[in-house]
């Protein structure tokens, strides 16, 4: 089997991202798998938990929400690679339907 390999970005101490191609690194996926773990975690638990707090208004209700989200895997740069960083974007669509039973 072939080894997946993902592009990291370098951090510096300020947090900020090092996006040149001399700073561009890889790394394999399965060495990131506890970060993206993670990752899919969190972002699931927050699109739950914010769905669970709107609540039906005006005969209209939520009936799914779909979320995409992309990771940017990041490595703190420094004397000893000793952390690791995961960015995330979302994107959430919505679906809403008329409640049954309303006019």
């Amino acid at each position: 089997m072939s080894e997946v390999r993902v592009e990291t970005a370098v951090v510096d101490a300020a947090g900020n991202r090092q996006i040149a191609s001399r700073a561009r690194a890889t790394s394999p996926l399965a060495d990131r798998a506890a970060e993206l773990e993670e990752a899919i975690v969190q972002a699931s638990a927050i699109a739950q938990e914010s769905l669970a707090q709107v609540p039906p208004r005006d005969g209209w209700q939520v009936a799914s929400m779909a979320v995409t989200f992309g990771l940017t895997l990041a490595a703190e740069a420094g004397v000893i690679l000793s952390k690791a960083s995961a960015e995330a974007s979302f994107e959430v669509t919505l679906t809403v339907e008329r409640v049954s039973g309303t006019a």
